[in-house]
């Protein structure tokens, strides 16, 4: 009876270990998926592309969104705008 014990908890212990492991695993991706944001959107180069976007259609789509647009710069609308966007 001891022995069935000990193999349902190192089964459990094992269970848990590799559902932890996938966790950790999805946190990192999510950790690099916003880290690559922040790179495309730290250099105009990289975001040249949406910075050149017309300028009234960007600010409309952001306060659709529901994003504040008085005094921001069109760069940091359009980082918001593509986070919310699911980006």
């Amino acid at each position: 009876m001891a022995d069935k014990s000990k193999r349902h908890f190192f089964r459990d212990l094992l269970r848990e270990g590799g559902r932890t492991w996938a966790a950790f695993q999805e946190g990192q991706e999510e950790a690099q998926q916003k880290a690559d944001q922040e790179a495309f959107f730290d250099s105009y180069e990289s975001s040249y592309a949406l910075t050149l976007a017309e300028e009234e259609l960007v600010m409309d789509s952001a306060r659709q969104a529901g994003i504040k647009t008085e005094g921001r710069d069109k760069n940091e609308i359009a980082k918001e705008l593509f986070s919310k966007q699911g980006g």
